[in-house]
């Protein structure tokens, strides 16, 4: 179309010209561009791309998802800075950046075969290969891929982005009172040992998969097990100083900065198009693509009824809509929506995404009561909300077994409370994990980044 447009030339006259050309060609040239033709009418005749260019597309769909779940990391980042207090701002944003930088090494050394062994299980079902990942050769050729799926390399990029996920949502529950080194170690262990290893049971093939287990992105295979560490970590951490009274009473410590939080909200929203989306995992056919887009709506739907429920539940009980409430029921919602996007409806994805914000609403003041602390709310929107998400499958999908999905729900979580709490505690022995009352008084910016996030606002550090 450009190039009629450039020479000016009519479509008639273009015609002929090429007819020409193609008169004058040797008989052999004409013969292939005959060919040629005659393949690209076969083609067009039978409706459907050819082997090839369904696999750069369904690569090219796990590419633009990497990246957009990528840009989730600057959502938890963003998000984080906005709960937290002003005094430890750069702390988190040092976690976030530190955390993906361990979890896509951690990934690449050991997780990605652990979780995607192949024939090369060393327990079939149970536990994966060992071994780093490996990509396609430089300019590979089609008879070295396997023309069904995609590339390697657009498969490993996009399933580290959900690794990195699952250790941010630990990020922000055990914030203000967590040193980095211990935290990091607990990342290392997270992601190249304990999301693989699990991810494996269902996304690997392995043991939970084939007793027919549904989590299409994630609900409990990402969501749920950061939700579960989280929930570790806080309990054996313990809460921030000052947080609760002996009476039982609360002390609210307001986050620093509320435009970041909301706009670490929209960051998040928007890459959950990518983590739903593109877990289609192909879009070469009219029935993938068609798919895709449907993900993508159901994923918005579950978020406008998380956020909606959220602040109308607020109003009601509270008689404030309180912002914090319906930015996590947005979240909430996504998270719900998250094991099947696929199957239900925009309503049903609606009703799904709001119950996870109802569930936020009541879950917040009920770990408030136990005296667990999360600084973001974090447990309610990845662990409630996922476990939530995951049961709600059987609502929309035909194919869902409730005691399967139950069942998976326990296993996984069983899982990763063990394995996290033996991994806390070996934090805790080799490094502490709590810095001194002092320290977490003055606040972690200045008593291990050294970089104050607001210098111009020394006051409002030791609140």
């Amino acid at each position: 179309m450009t190039y009629i447009k450039s020479t000016g030339l009519a479509r008639p006259a273009l015609c002929a010209l090429v007819l020409a050309s193609l008169a004058v060609l040797p008989a052999g040239a004409q013969e292939a561009a005959e060919g040629a033709a005659e393949a690209a009418e076969a083609v067009a005749a039978a409706g459907e791309a050819t082997a090839h260019t369904q696999f750069i597309l369904n690569s090219l769909l796990m590419l633009i998802g990497g990246i957009l779940v990528f840009w989730m990391a600057a959502g938890f980042a963003m998000l984080e800075a906005g709960f937290v207090r002003t005094k430890n701002v750069s702390m988190q944003l040092l976690k976030n950046v530190t955390l993906y930088s361990t979890a896509c090494m951690a990934y690449y050394v050991i997780g990605y075969q652990l979780m995607y062994p192949g024939d090369g299980w060393m327990i079939d079902g149970m536990l994966g290969a060992v071994g780093i990942a490996v990509l396609e050769p430089v300019a590979v050729g089609a008879d070295a891929v396997d023309l069904t799926y995609a590339t390697v390399s657009a498969d490993f990029f996009f399933q580290v982005m959900f690794c990195a996920t699952t250790a941010s949502i630990v990020s922000g529950a055990v914030a203000e009172r967590l040193k980095l080194w211990p935290f990091l170690l607990v990342v290392l262990a997270l992601t190249g040992l304990i999301y693989p290893i699990q991810a494996s049971w269902k996304w690997g093939e392995g043991f939970l998969d084939q007793m027919g287990f549904l989590d299409f992105a994630g609900s409990t295979v990402v969501h749920s097990v950061g939700g579960w560490a989280a929930l570790t970590g806080a309990i054996l951490l313990g809460a921030r100083k000052g947080k609760y009274n002996a009476d039982g009473s609360v002390n609210v410590m307001p986050g620093s900065n509320m435009p970041l939080a909301v706009l670490g909200m929209f960051i998040l929203w928007m890459g959950w198009y990518g983590f739903n989306g593109a877990s289609q995992l192909a879009m070469g056919t009219v029935g993938d693509i068609a798919d895709v887009g449907r993900v993508m709506a159901n994923t918005n739907s579950g978020a406008i009824g998380g956020a909606l429920a959220a602040a109308v539940l607020a109003q009601l009980l509270y008689k404030k809509v309180d912002l914090t409430f319906v930015i996590n029921g947005a979240l909430a919602g996504l998270v719900s929506v998250t094991a099947e996007p696929l199957t239900p409806g925009l309503g049903s994805a609606f009703l799904i995404g709001a119950v996870g914000g109802v569930i936020v609403v009541f879950t917040v003041p009920l770990l408030d009561k136990l005296k667990i602390d999360d600084v973001v709310g974090a447990i309610p929107v990845h662990l409630f909300a996922g476990i939530w998400g995951t049961i709600a499958v059987v609502f929309t999908n035909p194919d869902a077994n409730f005691g399967v999905q139950l069942l998976a729900i326990v296993v996984v979580g069983a899982f990763t409370i063990v394995a996290s709490a033996v991994v806390w505690l070996i934090a805790k022995a080799i490094f502490g994990l709590r810095p001194t009352e002092e320290e977490e008084y003055l606040g972690l910016d200045l008593a291990e980044v050294g970089v104050e996030a607001y210098p111009e606002f020394p006051a409002a550090a030791v609140r």
